[in-house]
């Protein structure tokens, strides 16, 4: 888990003099200067603690050259100067190159300097800067629910396993929303969120009602069926709803289930994860109605 072995390294005190972090997706990089930050005691964020973005020009832009200004002015109060610069490290000049290799070879005592690139760090930029300590940001899917977990400790709260597999069921995984989400979930006032605390600060939607609804699809009662959902959709996005019949149906798989049955649920995720790709890939909502009425139809 690369973000993982980054908080590692935050709780060491980020030792090294020069730290090179990228990750595809920006998130990990604010997630990761929010965590630098917080290493410089508030008092003296002022004068050592520096943040610059490369990469958005302005009326004063900053060069990498006043960059490594900063990094060398001696630090206040006797403690360590942290120094971050957000850049496309694939568009540095080979002057610049030069001058960073300089400086690495011979780094500022007290100093420590944060170079971000947001994106894909191709493999040549990486052999280039491979005398810096390169922390990939970065995580697998798999990673993500031990990530959620972590986020929510911080905020004083735990999550049973299965409000993370429901929380992620009903968000994805895109780590900016599940982010908002957390912090929804922090200003509940509980220690321990469940399942049916998820299902109403996410979506108010009520965990009984999507039970219901997916006991009316297998049923194949179309009256409730809609009824449940005219309820549902006053309360929910519709991409919610996608992500909590998943969770439903899939609490509902067992090892004993007859062939019909396994074929019946292989249909069901199926069209619930077309349902999923066309609402992220389209913008738009997808026609519930449409899904619903499939669902219905499965044999």
């Amino acid at each position: 888990m690369s973000f993982q072995s980054f908080l590692s390294e935050v709780s060491r005190g980020m030792p090294d003099p020069v730290y090179l972090l990228y990750a595809a997706d920006p998130f990990l990089c604010r997630e990761a200067i929010s965590e630098i930050t917080k290493l410089v005691p508030v008092e003296e964020r002022e004068f050592n603690l520096h943040l610059f973005d490369l990469t958005s020009p302005g009326e004063e832009d900053t060069t990498f050259d006043q960059v490594l200004t900063i990094v060398n002015t001696v630090s206040f109060f006797g403690s360590r100067r942290f120094t971050i610069a957000i850049s496309n490290l694939q568009k540095l000049s080979k002057k610049e190159i030069e001058k960073l290799g300089t400086y690495i070879s011979n780094p500022a005592p007290n100093s420590v300097l944060f170079l971000f690139h947001e994106g894909v760090l191709k493999k040549e930029m990486r052999d280039k800067f491979k005398k810096i300590k390169s922390l990939p940001l970065d995580m697998k899917e798999a990673d993500i629910p031990q990530w959620i977990k972590q986020k929510v400790s911080t905020k004083g709260v735990k999550l049973s396993n299965e409000a993370v597999e429901y929380l992620m069921d009903l968000t994805g995984t895109d780590l900016g929303l599940l982010s908002s989400e957390i912090e929804k979930i922090s200003l509940v006032g509980k220690k321990r969120v469940e399942v049916d605390d998820i299902s109403d600060i996410v979506t108010g939607m009520k965990i009984r009602n999507v039970f219901d609804l997916v006991d009316a699809l297998r049923k194949k009662d179309a009256e409730s069926v809609f009824k449940i959902y005219r309820t549902l959709k006053n309360s929910s996005e519709d991409y919610s709803l996608v992500g909590a019949l998943n969770w439903q149906y899939g609490r509902r798989l067992r090892p004993d289930l007859s062939p019909s049955e396994k074929k019946y649920y292989l249909h069901v995720f199926e069209l619930l994860k077309d349902a999923d790709i066309d609402m992220k890939s389209s913008g738009r909502n997808f026609p519930l109605e449409y899904l619903l009425f499939k669902l219905l139809r499965l044999p």
